[in-house]
């Protein structure tokens, strides 16, 4: 007779993940998470100090330096799992992004300095990349650093900071030479964001949370010992990082528990009017609805043959653009759903009022609808869609 063990080996992996979701997430962050309300600094703190403790802080991180050295596929059941159960997302910027850079080009007094913080959360990054004239052609950067002494300084201006307001440090991409090829001259450095000459200001956007601002240098001295890597390796860094950004696990299961809350949404307009579900209009919502659902299936399976593919170091770039790409538009479907159902009722309230039961029906559909604006952005964020159909060009028929 076969064991469950025998024909699945992350059984008790799995098993694992779910009792501690259920055990030691705290309820009250599940009903934050669960009414899609925009995570902040202190929700990402909560979670990423009990998995710390736990001894799960880094997923991606090699055990040497506190990781937990989980392969693709437990890391994908991680991110499976805990989204189910309503737990948050980690914060990538720290764990995701730079913290594996410093990984592999930091020296070792940055390793020591910067990577116990990002563990236990106690240091918050953001990513000081885009300028005005400069996002998706990042090579085209001008925010200089010029050397003085044992410190850079820097001068210039980044742009669509996420969570620039609440982070502790920055690592930006800045010009330390205009000679030879534009990618030659870029350094990264790492920033103190209470340095004096940093100046944050929020960006308004349309779903009225603040997420993005813009960051000026002015005169901003930083030290020689915080740059990564050698002067003018800056790119190389970059294109590390985003190798590594492209393939996100927790990406699918996020936007498969998305659809089942507007599955819940639908079903509890179908329950309580029984004359409104007869209506051709219902069944449209039905039809995109499981459409929607159809293609979670589908981006599953893709996400998965891309784990398989890394596993195996055969994993494409197209693959992975292909991926972003249509997770990016299948997000923005399913919340369209959502508005179509909520929208009507709760448009006039797309801001969340002082006080308001994040658990009342009402107030679920309100956070959707306040959702639907910021997912605008998901076709944008992370390299845009157009972007991405460049990759998946040139890798199918060459550059």
């Amino acid at each position: 007779m076969t064991t469950p063990t025998q024909t699945d080996p992350y059984a008790a992996f799995r098993e694992e993940l779910r009792q501690f979701a259920a055990e030691q997430c705290p309820e009250e962050l599940k009903r934050f998470v669960r009414s899609n309300q925009k995570i902040t600094r202190n929700e990402y703190r909560v979670w990423q100090e009990k998995l710390f403790a736990r001894g799960w802080a880094a997923p991606n991180w090699p055990v040497a330096h506190g990781g937990t050295g989980w392969d693709l596929q437990q890391r994908y059941l991680f991110e499976e799992i805990t989204a189910q159960a309503d737990c948050p997302p980690q914060y990538h910027h720290g764990l995701g992004h730079i913290g594996p850079v410093i990984l592999h080009f930091g020296t070792e007094a940055q390793k020591a300095r910067f990577l116990p913080r990002i563990l236990d959360g106690s240091e918050w990054w953001c990513q000081g990349y885009s300028e005005p004239g400069a996002g998706s052609d990042l090579a085209s950067l001008k925010t200089s650093a010029r050397r003085d002494g044992d410190h850079y300084v820097l001068n210039g201006q980044k742009i669509w900071t996420s969570h620039a307001q609440e982070a502790d440090m920055m690592y930006t991409l800045v010009r330390t030479s205009n000679e030879g090829r534009k990618q030659a001259g870029i350094s990264l450095l790492l920033v103190p964001m209470n340095t004096p000459g940093i100046e944050v200001r929020p960006i308004p956007t349309i779903d009225h949370w603040h997420h993005v601002n813009e960051v000026f240098l002015n005169d901003v001295r930083v030290p020689c010992e915080n740059l990564v890597g050698a002067e003018g390796e800056g790119w190389k860094c970059a294109k590390f990082l985003l190798d590594r950004e492209r393939l996100s696990p927790a990406t699918v299961p996020r936007l498969a528990r998305l659809a089942e809350q507007v599955e819940e949404l639908l079903t509890a307009r179908r329950d309580a009017n029984a004359a409104s579900a007869a209506s051709p209009s219902f069944h449209v919502l039905l039809e995109r609805l499981y459409l929607a659902q159809a293609g979670v299936k589908g981006a599953r399976e893709m996400l998965l043959s891309a784990i398989q593919e890394e596993m195996q170091g055969t994993l494409a770039a197209s693959k992975s653009s292909a991926l972003k790409l249509y997770c990016s538009e299948l997000s923005q479907q399913i919340i369209g759903i959502a508005f179509d159902i909520a929208g009507p009722a709760h448009a006039a309230r797309l801001v969340a009022a002082t006080g308001v039961d994040a658990q009342q029906d009402a107030d679920l559909q309100r956070e959707l609808v306040h959702t639907y604006l910021f997912y605008r952005s998901r076709t944008i964020a992370g390299g845009t869609s157009e972007v991405q159909k460049n990759v998946i060009a040139r890798d199918l028929f060459g550059a």
